[in-house]
């Protein structure tokens, strides 16, 4: 028997694909699947062309068989077989695809699709069989074949013996190595997770003899095991149905079973597309947030499959950043594939769906925001930092995207409110978005720096996330309202401005002056307070860069020491002024003991640690002998 060799460099190809084209050796099922479904495929679509062929889907299928014992596993398919010449030309030449030439000849319909675009996948065998054999008889003829190999060094073709229509590939599995197992490949559980992983929506039915076991006799308590040949794969994807069939039971029995979380999603939605390019899609808004979402280990991305079948676990170039909460999956037959179908080429296609979905989920959370305002408000607890990350990332190049999705505190409503309905909300004399920021709501609310704005009836935004001011600041303004926080050294209203003596300015210059001068580098100024009503002293700052920016900006690794320019007001109505200013003019060193306790006083407010604690404790202990 004559041994061919590979034609064209398809030696140095094979070797090349069996070790690196495939990331998985599991793939393997998935490829020879796929060529038995496109076989298949073929077989319908000559007998729309040819009267003489009758075809009853119901009477085809592809059957797996494992045999442990001489370690062979085999695929029988009911397809349209090949003759000797397509053997020697599909499985002889390394990267020519009969799917593929057949694909470019003929234009199918009904939804019948051939999947293959790369000759590569049935090579994917070697992986792990030493050899493989394939038996295949074409539709029309009278004579079998049998092509065979051990891999790179060549093939042989020989007439055989098989009655039916089809091809039969058999593969001797590699024994087991110190680094790999392989006997993986011939245990039922195994196989049967592999084909519901990938091959789960092939059209025909993928039967397999499964160990199943049933009551022995009349008995209920001794069982006996017995083989029963069963259909593995669902065969028909819910994404392809009617939406007017499924239910929303039938939505969440789908989330459940693709392992997309272990909560109930929030909402779904169901796309189907056939225009420019087509595809399908079935998106989720989970309610609650992945225990590694806000972790390096979180990988976002839909499952994307290719005509059925899965192509990649998580495509992460379907969902922009800002949505990589959302789950589930894509099935389009206009993708351009790779050599090894595990990755796509970066093409308009795949940016044309990313461009619609982004469009979709975008819609489907501003109906939720408006029509089921509690679903969004839970929705929002648990994603909504990843959308004010992504008004931050990429310079603020989303924020017009994402600005009417964010939600705050309100100071005046006690819940959740949104940009437009803040502004909506706001008096006429008002010019600025206000915000405060802080821990929690409680220990906003109790700021000194928010009693002036309270007072006037200002609505104050409170941001307790640390990615809050920085969205904010990229964002910049909403509705050409500047935002401002309620520490800003101005505070934009110009009445209060009016309030302020000129007199007890220049009056206590010197006072201020000595205070500042006490403290050092610490704060940039010291300064009446024209926000003060009831409290003796707080911080603000100058500048873009704000205490509770400065606080989460020293708490990151790479901790530049980056500062805010504070400055430490006081109120010159609370009678601790009058302490200070007789101070001033009796006794400078009790002066520089009460600067000292203001300023850590209006630290501890801010949440700031004190820089000597022990000699804070010893300035209280001195006012109190």
């Amino acid at each position: 028997m004559t041994k061919t060799e590979f034609k064209a460099e398809s030696k140095r190809l094979l070797e090349m694909m069996i070790n690196s084209i495939y990331t998985q050796k599991e793939i393997f099922l998935r490829e020879l699947i796929s060529n038995a479904s496109d076989a298949i495929d073929k077989l319908y679509y000559k007998a729309l062309t040819d009267d003489n062929v009758v075809f009853d889907k119901d009477s085809y299928f592809i059957k797996v068989v494992a045999d442990k014992d001489n370690r062979v596993l085999k695929l029988i398919d009911t397809g349209i077989g090949m003759t000797k010449e397509e053997l020697e030309t599909n499985l002889g030449t390394i990267a020519k695809s009969g799917s593929l030439s057949f694909k470019k000849e003929t234009e199918l319909k009904d939804g019948h699709d051939i999947i293959g675009q790369f000759g590569v996948g049935f090579y994917s065998a070697f992986m792990v069989a030493d050899v493989v054999s394939v038996i295949s008889k074409a539709q029309g003829s009278d004579q079998a074949y049998k092509w065979e190999s051990e891999g790179a060094e060549g093939y042989t073709i020989v007439p055989y013996e098989k009655e039916t229509v089809g091809t039969e590939i058999i593969m001797k599995i590699k024994e087991n190595t110190e680094d790999e197992s392989y006997d993986e490949f011939l245990e039922e559980y195994r196989l049967k997770a592999i084909i519901k992983k990938y091959s789960d929506f092939i059209r025909y039915p993928i039967k397999m003899d499964v160990t199943t076991s049933r009551p022995k006799g009349e008995t209920d308590t001794e069982f006996e095991e017995y083989q029963e040949e069963q259909t593995i794969n669902s065969m028909v994807p819910i994404w392809r149905k009617n939406k007017s069939e499924l239910t929303t039971e039938d939505y969440e029995n789908f989330y459940n079973e693709k392992h997309y979380g272990f909560d109930k999603p929030l909402k779904h939605i169901h796309i189907s597309v056939d225009g420019t390019i087509r595809y399908n899609s079935i998106l989720y808004i989970p309610e609650k947030t992945p225990y590694d979402f806000y972790s390096k280990e979180f990988e976002k991305g839909l499952e994307l499959y290719s005509s059925g079948v899965l192509i990649m676990d998580k495509c992460a170039d379907l969902l922009p950043d800002y949505f990589s909460f959302v789950k589930g999956m894509v099935d389009s037959e206009d993708l351009s594939l790779n050599i090894s179908r595990e990755m796509l080429q970066h093409d308009r296609q795949l940016k044309l769906i990313a461009k619609n979905i982004k469009s979709k989920i975008k819609s489907q959370l501003q109906s939720l925001l408006k029509n089921e305002r509690e679903k969004y408000e839970k929705f929002y607890g648990s994603f909504g930092r990843q959308l004010k990350f992504g008004v931050y990332n990429d310079f603020g190049m989303n924020k017009e995207e994402l600005q009417d999705l964010l939600m705050f505190y309100s100071s005046k409503e006690k819940k959740l409110v949104t940009l437009d309905e803040y502004v909506a909300a706001m008096p006429e004399d008002q010019k600025y978005i206000y915000y405060a920021s802080g821990e929690s709501h409680e220990r906003i609310e109790k700021l000194p720096q928010t009693e002036l704005l309270s007072e006037k009836g200002y609505e104050i935004l409170y941001f307790t996330d640390d990615i809050d001011e920085f969205a904010i600041k990229m964002l910049m303004s909403y509705k050409e309202k500047e935002f401002k926080s309620v520490s800003s050294g101005d505070l934009g209203i110009a009445a209060e401005e009016d309030q302020t003596d000129e007199n007890e300015v220049n009056e206590n210059k010197e006072l201020f002056e000595y205070m500042k001068t006490a403290l050092g580098d610490k704060v940039k100024d010291v300064r009446i307070s024209k926000r003060l009503k009831t409290h003796p002293v707080c911080l603000t700052t100058d500048g873009e860069v704000t205490i509770e920016m400065e606080k989460i900006l020293k708490a990151m690794p790479d901790n530049q020491n980056i500062k805010a320019d504070k400055v430490l007001e006081i109120n010159i109505n609370h009678d601790v002024f009058k302490s200070l200013k007789d101070a001033f003019a009796n006794d400078k060193e009790k002066l520089a003991l009460f600067t000292s306790l203001l300023y850590n006083q209006a630290l501890l407010i801010e949440g700031l640690p004190i820089n000597d604690p022990l000699e804070f404790t010893n300035d209280i202990c001195k006012i109190m002998v």
